[in-house]
């Protein structure tokens, strides 16, 4: 039987009222504490409170001390371990204010251990002299992005800068990384200090993507442009909602779906809007007397290609991968032994490098790297700002389509491995674990 997680987080120094991107260093040390999946939390803000700890009853209890900014990485490896252990500073930290292997401001104790703790807290003792005390707990080097101090005006210059590290993700393509991240950073930075929420940003994202398809679906290519414009500026906008949930702690399943939900919708909404402008501007004779109005044909292709790899993309990450983000999908798994008996799970395949006898040439190795960005959601926002503004929206229709009879092919054949992946698991009559 798993053990409850309660948590304390000691908020009596000033300095837990600071604020760094936004919350305070005491509002950090409670979200980080639900983040790690702490069931009750107790914040000690003064005195009274410090006494009132003795009616807490805990068999697995998280402390976690707020004079300093903290994330995530400072506790989760400590509730790794197991048993007790204490955050300590790495070998490497990444702020030089304590010295490796010093007390990192957050410990876990279980049992016994949970119950002295409590009552010592209760009675005034500092978390130092605790720690100092518990002689079977593991030190445990805490993670990057993990804790910094944040005492000085500099300390908390540097502290922001640290934070703001985890806006970019390792999913991050090249157009993303370079195109988007320095607009969005600088907007996610100045909305942090407001009370709006990631949500609430997702949603004037879907208002602001509906508002330009239904300007993009007009004849005139003015309008057109416009909401080309504004589909890409919603875009940007986009990249907020998650930056501003994981700076602030706010990141949820809920949240996630929100965001992917409207993503997929606006694809799919841009795309029918262009051809339906298409059908308005160019007319169903533009390629000739062809029996059929190949714009509308257009779009009942690409809505069915673009429902089908939203399909398979979702399939993948919910079934096999277990998230919510269309940017963990993963292409080729492996089966690997699982944690009970007779059971096993899949994973990522290891990319298996490829030896060849001669580099290919250069301006093939720029076409493999690259083109696959051109059926990218991110790429197609931009250029479809070109097509439009050189009053070729045709020809962008034409790339929305193509991109999702490639993505159809691509996403199929990927499909179709992982089904046949997880039907040879149960053949074998061996349990697949969830993800």
């Amino acid at each position: 039987m798993v053990a409850i997680l309660d948590a304390i987080v000691l908020a009596t120094d000033p300095l837990s009222r600071v604020r760094i991107a936004g919350p305070t260093a005491m509002e950090r040390a409670v979200r980080v504490a639900k983040r790690v999946g702490a069931s009750r939390v107790h914040v000690v803000e003064s005195d009274a409170a410090r006494a009132q700890l003795g009616d807490v009853h805990a068999d697995r209890l998280l402390v976690i001390r707020a004079d300093q900014l903290v994330h995530t990485p400072l506790v989760q490896p400590i509730l790794a371990a197991g048993a007790n252990a204490v955050a300590v500073v790495p070998a490497q930290p990444p702020v030089n204010d304590l010295t490796p292997g010093h007390y990192a401001g957050a410990f876990v104790v279980e049992g016994d251990d949970a119950k002295r703790v409590i009552a010592e807290l209760a009675r005034g003792d500092s978390d130092e002299a605790i720690v100092a005390r518990i002689s079977s707990a593991q030190h445990v080097p805490h993670g990057a992005v993990a804790r910094a101090p944040i005492a000085t005006k500099q300390q908390r210059r540097a502290a922001t800068q640290l934070l703001y590290k985890i806006l970019i993700k390792p999913q991050d393509n090249a157009i993303t990384r370079y195109l988007y991240r320095p607009v969005s950073m600088p907007l996610t930075k100045l909305l942090v200090w407001t009370p709006i929420t990631p949500n609430q940003i997702s949603y004037f994202v879907a208002v602001l993507v509906a508002f330009g398809i239904w300007l993009t679906a007009h004849r005139d290519i003015e309008l057109t442009l416009l909401g080309s414009v504004v589909v890409l500026v919603a875009s940007y906008i986009d990249c907020c909602d998650g930056e501003v949930a994981r700076l602030k702690l706010l990141s949820s399943r809920f949240g996630a779906w929100v965001d992917t939900i409207v993503d997929e919708l606006s694809s799919v909404g841009y795309m029918i809007a262009l051809g339906w402008h298409c059908h308005l501007y160019f007319g169903p004779r533009y390629f000739g007397n062809v029996g059929f109005d190949p714009w509308l044909a257009g779009m009942a292709v690409g809505a069915i290609t673009y429902a089908w790899c939203i399909y398979c993309i979702y399939y993948n990450i919910i079934v096999a991968v277990g998230s919510a983000n269309s940017q963990d999908y993963v292409g080729r798994f492996e089966v690997v032994p699982g944690k009970q008996p007779n059971s096993v799970r899949l994973v990522p395949a290891a990319v298996k490098a490829i030896s060849t006898k001669q580099p290919l040439p250069q301006p093939l190795e720029f076409l493999a790297t690259y083109m696959p960005y051109i059926v990218r959601r991110d790429f197609i926002s931009w250029a479809a700002v070109g097509f439009a503004t050189f009053h070729v929206t045709h020809i962008g229709f034409g790339t929305l389509v193509l991109g999702g009879l490639i993505s159809f092919v691509i996403l199929t054949i990927d499909h179709v491995k992982l089904r046949s992946l997880r039907r040879s698991v149960v053949r074998r009559g061996m349990l697949l674990e969830a993800p």
